[in-house]
């Protein structure tokens, strides 16, 4: 085995990371959305469906935590 399982991401792989994640989850929003008008959905419905689209929670949770981690290791090298 590598050491680099052992090595935490740089800040460069992290900001890489939530770049990638963060365009994914833009996709994701304009796909619910979409399909919501496409659905002839009201905006209050695609809104309610987006807040409890799991996907979308989820990718945020992660995005927030990813970006926690860069912040917290860009801050102490």
């Amino acid at each position: 085995m590598t050491d680099q399982i052992d090595q935490a991401p740089t800040v460069e792989e992290l900001q890489e990371s939530i770049e990638e994640l963060s365009a994914y989850r833009e996709r994701l929003y304009n796909d619910v959305v979409g399909l919501g008008k496409k659905l002839r959905l009201s905006q209050k419905k695609i809104e309610a469906t987006i807040k409890d689209h799991p996907e979308l929670s989820r990718i945020d949770e992660i995005l927030s935590q990813l970006k926690q981690q860069r912040d917290f290791q860009a801050n102490n090298p």
